[in-house]
Order: C-alpha cells, then structure tokens, then sequence
C-alpha cells in the first residue's frame, strides 16, 4: 500500500536527554523520525524538548485550580495550568507518542519527571473511580501508541537481569501511560555505554535495527 493512501498518523517525539549531539537517546528518536518519513509520507511529527528548557513545577497554586470546575478557577489559577493544558494538548492530537530518555540515576531525568506531574491531570487525561478501589484510575487517553526509546549506561536492566532491581524507570513510564489510558507501548532499550565499546557499539546496531521494524510494524 502507498504511504501516500494511508490515514494521517500525528507523531509526537518528546526528548529528555540534558545531552545534544552525543545523546543516544535523541540518535535512536532521529532514527524513528527519519524511518517513518521514509515510509509514511502522510505525517504531521510534533517536538517536545525536555532536557533543554525549563519545565514547570506543580505549585499549591496548580493543585487548587486542577480540582476546580474550569468555569470556578481564578485567572491566576488559569495561568498556573497553562503550561498543563499545552502539553496535554499534544498529548490528546497525537497518535504516536515517542519518549526519548536516558536513565539517570537509576530513573528518569527530572524534566521528564516534571512533564509527567504536569500531564497526569485529574479529568484531563484520567478519572477517579471510587467503586473500584484498587485500581480507580480510568485513563482518558485512548487509541493512542507509545514508543519508549530508553539508554542506560549500564547493562542488566532486562527482566531477569542482574540490576533489575534498580530499573526505576522502565516499569515506571509504563505505568504512567497506563494510568492516563495507553496499554499498547512498546520499549526499545540501549544499554552500556559505560562499558566495552565494541559490545557497545553491538548493542547500538541493535537498538537502531530493532526501532526501524519496530516503525515497520506499528505504522500501517
């Protein structure tokens, strides 16, 4: 089939790496984003840089005006959301949403961090369902795919591996989406640049073929 026939796919690529040019992570992003304008002409592709700007806090302020009725906020409880409404925004056009971080201190950078606090946002992109005490998060963003592009210095990380214990970021991101309502995510891992180059550089070669079939896959 044409890419040219296929339905308008809105990809959104969110970068956390504090790195430019030797971040990894933004190197297996720019292999997806290139892979996909090969194969799927009909694409509108939306940025979101993490690692180098300034990322809100949640305040007093944003917690108050998140559980008001909009029409029941103050203009300054308004503007203390605004950056929340962007982002969530991008969130809720996209159909692809790629995540693109390395692992810092055995988690995720604090910009990303921040960025999740301002998105997981009651009656935005989930509800509260008190009849289900257990699990009473109703995610609200639906029909959607994740793609977690994830580096690590290190190796082990893997299920069953010697420092999954310390993985507090794969399993973490992933509940993340579930919570706002993504089940479909798929993970591509890049681990130890701290060690031997050469398996490095293996591991490399890897990572970059397993995200363009991964792009194969999930485009059509």
């Amino acid at each position: 089939m044409s890419s040219q026939n296929k339905e308008l796919k809105n990809l959104l690529v969110i970068n956390s790496s504090a790195r430019n040019g030797n971040a990894k992570s933004r190197n297996l992003a720019e292999t997806l984003i290139g892979h996909w304008q090969k194969i799927q002409l009909n694409t509108k592709i939306q940025h979101r840089e993490l690692g180098n700007q300034s990322i809100p806090h949640i305040t007093e302020e944003w917690i108050s005006a998140a559980f008001k009725p909009i029409e029941n906020r103050t203009q300054d409880e308004l503007n203390a959301l605004k950056k929340s409404d962007e982002y969530i925004k991008e969130l809720k056009d996209a159909d692809i949403i790629v995540v693109a971080t390395p692992m810092y201190n055995w988690s995720i950078p604090s910009s990303l961090k921040a960025y999740i606090d301002q998105i997981v946002r009651i009656n935005e992109t989930w509800k509260y369902n008190p009849d289900n005490i257990q699990n009473p998060y109703i995610g609200l963003l639906t029909n959607k795919k994740v793609v977690l592009l994830l580096t690590r210095g290190s190796q082990g990380y893997e299920k069953g591996g010697y420092n999954e214990h310390i993985d507090f970021q794969t399993d973490y991101l992933k509940r993340v989406f579930h919570v706002i309502g993504i089940d479909e995510i798929h993970v591509i891992t890049l681990d130890g640049a701290a060690n031997n180059q050469e398996e490095y550089n293996k591991n490399i070669t890897i990572a970059l073929q397993e995200t363009i079939e991964l792009i194969e896959s999930i485009s059509s």
